[in-house]
């Protein structure tokens, strides 16, 4: 792929690499580009360590993917999002979304390359959020090194889950330290010297002995809604790993339901939307939980 931009009057006289940095190429991605074709100011090559100037335009060539151990391998992959720099697809419940000692194949990365070769194309797995293997929902996907960092800026994630206990209706907020959890090397727990974690919340509707939680992630931490929740007394209905019992529904009840973001060279963001997987509808049917008319981002 090959971009270009265009220097502004308030970006004259700039270093070029400095230039890069602020139309967000990382300096890894700078460094590659040198070492394949380099940069060029209408047409002619330029040094990072030369000025641009207004009016110019900077193009390059983004250098080519690393190549993947990943094997494609068939699998049904709903894709509900696709341009040249992100696609968002739809993981169900029970597929883990890289190989791992456990899950050697068949999983998220397999099934998207093999639906990049079917399409002709090649390319890699740059999954810009991770879901656990029994949560379910939006993942967005960076096409290249490019878009990586500007989608993972941008990107908003609404969970939607059902906790056990009957919450007070309207917004709180959780916030407390996660860390690994002593008796497991998967576990994660509340902790005083765990990383800064917040989870805000809505509480949509509750009924049955349980309460359908909109969930709005501010930190990025291992399992961290799954363990806010624990933490105030209200486990997750079927999170048998944190204290939720599994009579209702077979995994944790939590699906990424939203995912918002802003393509790079736009100003337009996108929103995708999953509806609730099978076994959770059924589990809010069961308890008397209906979904509101809007989400909450």
């Amino acid at each position: 792929m090959r971009l270009c931009f265009t220097v502004a009057p308030e970006q004259d006289g700039r270093r070029l690499d400095r230039f890069l940095r602020a139309q967000g190429l990382s300096a890894g991605l700078v460094r590659a580009v040198k070492q394949n074709g380099g940069f060029f100011a209408d047409g002619a090559p330029l040094h990072t360590d030369q000025p641009v100037h207004t009016g110019q335009r900077i193009a390059f060539t983004l250098p080519p993917e690393p190549p993947t151990a990943v094997t494609p391998q068939p699998a049904a992959l709903t894709v509900l999002y696709r341009d040249a720099f992100a696609a968002v697809v739809d993981k169900p419940a029970g597929l883990a979304v890289h190989p791992t000692l456990n899950y050697p194949d068949h999983t998220l990365a397999n099934a998207w390359l093999w639906y990049l070769q079917t399409n002709g194309e090649s390319g890699v797995f740059r999954p810009v959020n991770r879901l656990d293997k029994n949560t379910s929902g939006l993942v967005l996907l960076a096409l290249n090194a490019y878009a990586a960092p500007l989608l993972a800026q941008s990107a908003q994630k609404l969970y939607l889950a059902v906790a056990e206990g009957e919450l007070p209706p309207g917004p709180g907020s959780i916030e407390a330290p996660l860390g690994r959890r002593g008796d497991s090397i998967i576990g994660r727990c509340v902790r005083a010297d765990g990383k800064p974690s917040r989870t805000d919340y809505t509480v949509l509707a509750a009924a049955g002995g349980h309460s359908l939680v909109a969930c709005l992630p501010r930190t990025g931490r291992t399992h961290q809604i799954r363990v806010h929740f624990a933490y105030i007394g209200h486990p997750l209905a079927g999170d048998d790993l944190y204290g939720g019992g599994t009579k209702r529904i077979a995994r944790h009840a939590l699906h990424c339901a939203r995912l918002v973001f802003t393509p790079p060279l736009s100003t337009a963001p996108v929103t995708q939307d999953s509806p609730l997987p099978d076994d959770m509808a059924a589990l809010c049917g069961a308890c008397g939980l209906s979904l509101p008319a809007a989400l909450p981002l």
